[in-house]
């Protein structure tokens, strides 16, 4: 991409992971996200956003329900700014969004869906008063490169079991942390650590696995699966199936069928 790309999204209860060749400002006006950098989780929220470098993995699960600015930007070409734009994606990092800048972004947001032809000037006011917020308050705002101690109240057989317990609705973090005692990121870094998986992939292999079972030793139908191990429809359930094991669920049953 060679300019800005703005939008106005409402992220899906839905995980997804990636990277992508341009760095990406996320910032919500309400509802909540969850979103991990390299291992390195937080919730999105209207009072804390994101700015993610370009060629850092990211994966995130939204509530369904955010209103959440993704601000697209190339790391080089016409950026607005090339300067601010290396300092402000120097590296990942979560922030703190002060009530005025809070402010802005919800009047902003309105303006963007009632005037989306100015999405240039908006996305320049958004990075500009962002830049200057993180100038102010650099010290706190960088995400630390290094963690070393997992804790010791990180009890994976637990979160196994409450998980299991909870295939068919809403898990989130910070339900999780709160099984451990510990805050939604500091249990998000220590599970990356201790599992090589941030806890959203991790609930959503879960997930697949218990539905790979059922499909396998049940006969009932791949909806109802679906909807047993928490997803919310049969499309989205059939794209994560095939992405975790490379075949439908249907491909899946008609192949356990055919050799039974």
């Amino acid at each position: 991409m060679s300019v800005i790309d703005l939008q106005a999204r409402t992220l899906a209860h839905e995980y997804v992971a990636h990277t992508h060749r341009y760095h990406q400002l996320i910032l919500a006006t309400c509802g909540s996200t969850e979103l991990a950098i390299e291992g390195c989780g937080d919730q999105i929220t209207e009072a804390r956003g994101c700015l993610i470098p370009c060629d850092h993995h990211h994966d995130y699960l939204g509530d369904g329900c955010n209103r959440t600015f993704v601000l697209d930007v190339p790391v080089t070409g016409n950026s607005g700014g090339s300067e601010l734009v290396d300092r402000l994606f120097d590296r990942p990092r979560f922030f703190t969004v002060p009530v005025g800048l809070q402010l802005m972004t919800g009047s902003l947001m309105q303006q963007f869906e009632q005037f989306p032809t100015l999405s240039s000037e908006i996305s320049a006011l958004l990075l500009r008063a962002l830049y200057l917020h993180l100038e102010e308050d650099k010290p706190a705002l960088l995400m630390p490169r290094h963690q070393h101690a997992v804790s010791g109240r990180l009890d994976l057989r637990r979160v196994d079991g409450w998980i299991d317990q909870h295939l068919a609705d809403d898990i989130r973090v910070a339900d999780l942390a709160r099984l451990c005692a510990l805050s939604p990121g500091h249990f998000h870094h220590c599970f990356r650590l201790a599992t090589d998986m941030t806890p959203q992939a991790y609930v959503q292999q879960r997930r697949l696995m218990h539905a790979q079972a059922l499909i396998e030793h049940s006969e009932l139908p791949l909806g109802q699966i679906g909807s047993q191990v928490g997803f919310r429809d049969q499309g989205s359930f059939s794209r994560a199936y095939r992405r975790q094991f490379g075949l439908a669920p249907s491909t899946q049953r008609m192949m356990r069928i055919r050799s039974a």
